[in-house]
Parts: C-alpha cells; structure tokens; sequence
C-alpha cells in the first residue's frame, strides 16, 4: 500500500477501531390492525392515519408480513422468542408461559440497555406481574380497558390507577421512560388498540359516522370449493350473519375500529415528536407492526384465527435513516418470527440458536441475502371458539395451502396472485394436484423440522362460545367433491 493510498484508508480504518454507538430501538404493536387498514393503501377511502403513512414514506413499508399464528398471546410470544407457537407452547390466550422462556429483551440487557415494557401482555392468563427482561413495566391484566376500570394498572409490580384514555396513558409512559435516557434504550409499546370492543377516545367518537363503508369482495360472493366450516362460522360468534351472538353491524363496527386506530396513529405521532426533539429521530430504529389482522365481513368472518390473508397477514413499517433508504417498498414475505432477530441484530447483540426467524435489516439495507421461499401459519383448535378448526397453511409468493385437521371437510388451496380475494378453492382442481402435494410435503418438512409434529393439549379454561342463530343460515351440505355413487359388491 503507497502513502496515498494509506492515507484515503485512514478514515475507514477508524470508523472501523471505533466502538459503534448502540442503536436506540422502538418497538410499537397495535391489537387485530390489519394490514390495509391504514390511509396510504386505501382500505376504506375514510381512514386516517397520517403519522403511519410518514413511516411508510421515510422509511420502508414491508408489504408482505405476517403472523405465523393470527392470535394475541401465541403472537406476541413468537415476537419476543422468534420460535413458532407449536415451540414456544403458547397456543391459546389461556396457557400459562413456560418455565425459563427467554425473551429478547434480555439479552438487550446484557448489552447495556434500559429497557421498557409499557401495554398490553396478556400471555400466560390474566397476570400483569413484570416480566423478566424489562426495567421498567407497565401493563394490565389480559385485555385491559379502553377507559379506567377497577383493576387499574400495575407499575413496576405496584397497583396504580388507570386515568384516562388507555392509548393515551400508555404513550405518556413511554414518552417519560424515552425522556429519562441517556444511554441505549428499547422501549415496546404494546398497545391494547384495536381490539374489540371499541371505545375511542372522546375526539374521535363519531369521526367517520357519515363516511362511506365499502363491504368486502368476499362478503357474500359465491365462492368455488368453500369449505362446510367457513359456510357455517357464518352464523356464529366469529360470522356476519351472528357477530358475537349480537346483531352488530359489520359497517357501524368497522368504523369504530377506525376511531380507535386514531388514537394510536397520534401515539405514534408523539413518539416521532419525542425523538425529533431529543436529535434521535434519524438514528432510532422504530418498527411498527400488528399482533394480527382481523376480518369484517371477508368470507362472511369476524376476527381472526384462520390462515385468510385478512386474518394473517398484518401491517408492517420501519424507519431509521442511518441504517436503509426511505420511501420503499419490500415484496418479501416477513413475519412476527423475524422481529427479535431484527432487533438484536440492529443492536449489534448476537442472535442466539433456536430460533426460527431471520433479520430482514439486510433486505431494508438493500443487501442480496438468500430468503425464505415459504412461510409455515398454524393455530390450534380452542374449546372457548370452537368453529375454528386446527389450522395448518402454507404461503409462497403464489399460492397459499391450507390443511385443516380434525374436521371432515375441504383443504383449501389458492393462487393469491390471480385470486387474491381467496374465492377460488383450487384443491380439487386436476392442474394443481402436483402444487398440492408438493406443499403438502414443504408443510410437513417445515413441521418436523422445528419439532411441531404434536398436537398440544391443555385443561379447559374460561367460557364456551358455541351458540347459532335460530333464525340465521342453516348448516351447510356436505362438499359435492365428498360424493360418489356406492360401490357394487364384487361377486
């Protein structure tokens, strides 16, 4: 090396001898907000959420992301383990956490960062005690209360009041643990927004009353190949035709929902202002994303559960200047599984084995790295919601399979790309008999992999919700594709 050349290295020589600054993080999860439901990509023409949409436009929008299992508890517990339900045992909103789970937070802690856990937990019941991993926690017990109930909050183990709106009050405690760092910090606000049954704040009560509801495709479309069990969830607890044994409607509920998505937008409004006026605002890494999605009125559904995009497929936006370009636009398939990995590695703290997601801070730094072609959705059949069956799917960027267990009933397969409204049910169909088996076998590959070939099984806990309108649709007949005339006997 001559003394030119030498001399144009030194700077990066140095960059390199010098200890990197920690990243700041901010973690940011909402309640059943599904993947549309923001203004930028037009789910209904009335929503607003400006301060969502900044992310989106300075920073990255990773269109394609999910859930690998589209409830509260086993989601939030794959975020935080970056391992599949089936691995971490969380599989219902009633089982208790396992004995010496780690969460990643901890291992932030080792590294030298406060952390803080302020919102909704609801793993492992209805406890609210800290959780190992954090420095600071505020929660509530299971799903807490838009506005302030007897149970109030618990602060760093103590009872306190809850005094006001929740989404609100959760984003001042986050805004007060930010405000007394000075040195690296992760904060996770966990919003219990926007979950049912929707309260918005008082400013936003009646915000979109005279906007224009557009019904979903599937709503009352015919469908190809529909399974029995879709047809009759209709006229249940999670269906159109008996929305929790009520007669709510799917237009007036939606557009509660979009209230209440207002307070959160304005959450995340706060925090960019915080970290602005703080000089982090381009240096912080701040993700957003939701627990699940949720269905009003797609294939005549309510809530979440099955592997239907609406249900399964969430939002997803993150910023931070020093580390990726803004204003783009990722295809890749991401999912709840890939957050702890993402944030340790933009932590700079090693990933630990085991898990089953990957850092996608390559993909948002535009770097060529091999990526998954597929991705595994499992959710387990509960006693509390019993007209969602065992669910197994498969998703590629073109086609999505789905295996149901336990039922006597259609699989489903669909080429998302050409049928994206999931109307078509290709699993009979003579051309995709090899696609079929051939995700079969990925399916089961992915399953014995990871160890997720038992079925768990716990105690009956909380309330059943089994009930059908007597004046709502009938049950359905059997799938034509089941019939076939009998057999003679041979002589």
């Amino acid at each position: 090396m001559n003394r030119r050349t030498f001399l144009q290295a030194l700077p990066a020589l140095a960059a390199a001898q010098t200890p990197r600054k920690p990243r700041n993080i901010i973690f940011i999860l909402s309640d059943d907000h599904r993947y549309d439901a923001m203004s930028f990509l037009k789910g209904q023409p009335f929503l607003e959420t400006p301060h969502l949409d900044s992310l989106a436009r300075d920073g990255a929008h990773l269109k394609n992301a999910f859930v690998t299992t589209a409830l509260c508890s086993p989601s939030r517990a794959s975020v935080l383990t970056g391992k599949y339900a089936h691995k971490h045992k969380i599989v219902d909103n009633n089982t208790a956490i396992p004995t010496g789970t780690t969460y990643f937070s901890s291992y932030l802690q080792k590294a030298g960062y406060k952390t803080a856990f302020i919102g909704k937990w609801h793993m492992g019941g209805e406890s609210d005690a800290p959780q190992p991993g954090f420095d600071r926690w505020v929660s509530f017990r299971g799903q807490g209360t838009y506005l302030p109930s007897a149970n109030g909050l618990n602060v760093d183990g103590q009872k306190v009041p809850q005094k006001g709106y929740i989404t609100d009050e959760l984003t001042d405690y986050a805004l007060d643990f930010i405000q007394k760092q000075t040195g690296p910090y992760f904060v996770y606000l966990s919003h219990k927004a926007v979950h049912g049954e929707f309260i918005p704040a008082e400013r936003h009560k009646g915000k979109f009353d005279k906007a224009k509801f557009v019904p979903p495709v599937s709503l009352n479309a015919e469908a190809i190949n529909r399974p029995m069990w879709v047809q009759n969830q209709r006229n249940s607890w999670h269906g159109v035709d008996y929305p929790y044994h009520s007669t709510i409607s799917i237009e007036e509920y939606y557009k509660r929902y979009a209230e209440c998505l207002c307070a959160v937008d304005e959450s995340v409004g706060r925090v960019l202002a915080l970290l602005k006026q703080r000089g982090e605002l381009d240096s912080t890494l701040v993700i957003y994303m939701g627990d699940n999605g949720f269905a009003f009125g797609e294939h005549g559904l309510i809530d979440k559960r099955t592997a239907y995009e609406e249900s399964m497929r969430v939002p997803m936006l993150a910023r931070c200047p020093e580390l990726f370009r803004g204003g783009q636009t990722l295809p890749q398939v991401v999912a709840n599984l890939d957050i702890m990995p993402t944030v340790l590695d933009a932590a700079g703290v090693p990933v630990p084995a085991g898990g089953d997601g990957a850092s996608f801070l390559p993909l948002l730094k535009g770097q060529p790295i091999a990526w998954r072609d597929s991705l595994l959705y499992e959710y387990y059949w509960e006693r509390n919601f019993p007209h969602t069956p065992t669910i197994h799917a498969l998703r590629t960027d073109q086609y999505k399979y789905i295996r149901y267990h336990g039922i006597w009933d259609l699989d489903e397969l669909y080429d998302i790309k050409e049928d994206p409204h999931e109307l078509r049910n290709l699993i009979k169909s003579p051309a995709h008999q090899e696609i079929v088996k051939r995700m079969n076998q990925r399916l089961f590959e992915i399953l014995e992999s990871t160890d997720g070939m038992n079925m768990p099984l716990y105690r009956d806990k909380g309330g059943v919700s089994n009930l059908r309108n007597p004046n709502g649709p009938k049950a359905a007949q059997f799938p034509k594709a089941f019939e076939t005339a009998p057999v003679k006997p041979r002589p």
